[in-house]
């Protein structure tokens, strides 16, 4: 069983750009309301891709320097990140077939 992770400015190179599998990173704030919609949605995606990817989430308000790099204007943005490149984003809650056929897409 694969779990959602979380990661800070810190660790982001190590954790998402270091990873030897594609990653999906959320990246959302406490006080988001559509952020936290979808937290089950990514638990759900952690759960049923988990050997071919890695989900992880990053809280804007306590790392603001990964998301001004990406240029994360609203949350939630998703991103995935394959061999250490961003492949695709996405802005905005998705649904679980949605999202899984978008990373799918993706990776």
């Amino acid at each position: 069983m694969s779990t959602v992770a979380s990661t800070t400015d810190t660790t982001f190179e190590q954790e998402v750009l270091n990873s030897d599998k594609p990653v999906l990173v959320d990246f959302w704030a406490e006080w988001c309301g559509p952020c936290k919609q979808l937290a089950p949605v990514l638990s759900s995606v952690a759960e049923s891709m988990g050997d071919d990817v890695k989900v992880v989430k990053v809280n804007i308000d306590e790392n603001p320097e990964t998301p001004t790099k990406y240029g994360v204007r609203g949350i939630p943005t998703l991103m995935v990140f394959k061999n250490g490149e961003l492949a695709d984003t996405k802005v905005g809650a998705l649904p679980a077939s949605q999202l899984e056929e978008w990373v799918k897409s993706n990776i």
